[in-house]
């Protein structure tokens, strides 16, 4: 059973795996799940080495675990440099609107970390698990990670990418629903060509041709959900959108409140903070990009353009202009305080079944 298979290549003792969500996940997030049995996840795509090792140093602080470091996978497109004057203009017009004022500097394009960047720091540091999302790593890089006996956990939002990833020699995949809060993984479908498959569907399409583990991520919200997707051959469930109301999350309160009330509201795909497509709350700021006619950078230039405003708005505690990302079947109906209950709830729950 790929469950038993999974459980002991990742040495956790419940299935239930902790998403990475840069910005908002933390090394106390992490920590906490993977202290209560499951797995934590680390977010560090884009980040520095050095803040990468930073990281990990909290993190270790706080659990002797196994825990998963997620990086993004993606290449840098060139850009003229003249291209992003007119959603710079308009980042900064936006802003100065809401009561943020935007220096040139705010604006200005910071050095790009990739991947590549960050495969020294993690042998060095002797890292045991990797995920990734937006791609696949290229063969030299699988070889160095294998070579140092990496496990590694891929993305994929559709058989193909799936299939991908297995042939390439990868150890799990993620299979990401349209459900799923945060960004796309998709990597082989440009454009208008974004799978929409839900969870349920995507896991059926995997049952015959995957034969690596697969994790199920995506609007799973209970236990009654997760157990579904267990038997519909998941080995494990990715949760995301449980984590942002508790403790350890470093979501705004603002944040954390939507999520958590009693309001219904609707999670949209949206490429107006990062220029790749994500599933989050809608508000002012993605009503304003997408109706500007101006268009938006690719990744990562649009999400660099937005990291100043995000960082102003988030310090005012407004939820209007920053990203809120969240998945399907909102407001969440139960809410926990603390990362480690949510392991265990799902956890203890999912043993039982096993």
């Amino acid at each position: 059973m790929h469950t038993h298979t999974l459980l002991r290549q990742l040495q956790i003792r419940y299935p239930v795996i902790q998403a990475p969500m840069l910005g908002v996940s933390t090394p106390e997030m992490a920590a906490a799940a993977s202290n209560a049995g499951g797995l934590g996840s680390l977010a560090v795509g884009g980040l520095s080495p050095d803040a990468v090792a930073t990281l990990l140093d909290q993190t270790r602080a706080l659990t002797s675990k196994p825990f998963a470091v997620n990086l993004f996978v993606h290449n840098v497109p060139e850009l003229d440099a003249a291209t992003p004057e007119p959603m710079q203009q308009l980042i900064q017009r936006l802003a100065a609107e809401r009561g943020y004022i935007l220096t040139d500097a705010d604006l200005r394009l910071p050095r790009l970390y990739t991947y590549k960047d960050q495969l020294d720091v993690l042998v060095k540091e002797d890292v045991r698990l990797v995920s990734f999302t937006f791609g696949c790593p290229d063969d030299d890089s699988i070889r160095l990670l294998k070579t140092h006996n990496l496990l590694l956990t891929g993305t994929a939002t559709s058989l193909k990418e799936a299939a991908w990833l297995q042939d390439k020699g990868i150890d799990m995949v993620v299979a990401q629903g349209i459900e799923a809060g945060g960004h796309r993984g998709s990597f082989l479908h440009l454009g208008d060509d974004l799978p929409q498959q839900s969870l349920e569907a995507l896991l059926q399409d995997m049952k015959t041709d995957i034969h690596i583990p697969v994790i199920a991520a995506g609007g799973i919200r209970d236990v009654a959900g997760a157990k579904k997707m267990i038997d519909l051959g998941a080995a494990a469930v990715q949760l995301g959108t449980l984590f942002i109301p508790t403790r350890e999350s470093q979501a705004i309160p603002g944040y954390k409140q939507l999520l958590s009330g009693k309001t219904e509201m609707r999670s949209v795909l949206t490429t107006a903070f990062s220029g790749r497509w994500a599933r989050g709350l809608s508000n002012a700021f993605i009503r304003a990009i997408e109706t500007s006619g101006i268009p938006v950078l690719p990744y990562p230039y649009q999400n660099a353009l937005t990291t100043a405003l995000r960082k102003k708005a988030q310090a005012q505690n407004d939820p209007e202009f920053t990203s809120l990302w969240a998945g399907t079947e909102l407001p969440l109906t139960t809410v926990a305080d603390m990362s480690a209950t949510i392991v265990t709830q799902f956890g203890r729950a999912l043993a039982d079944e096993s």
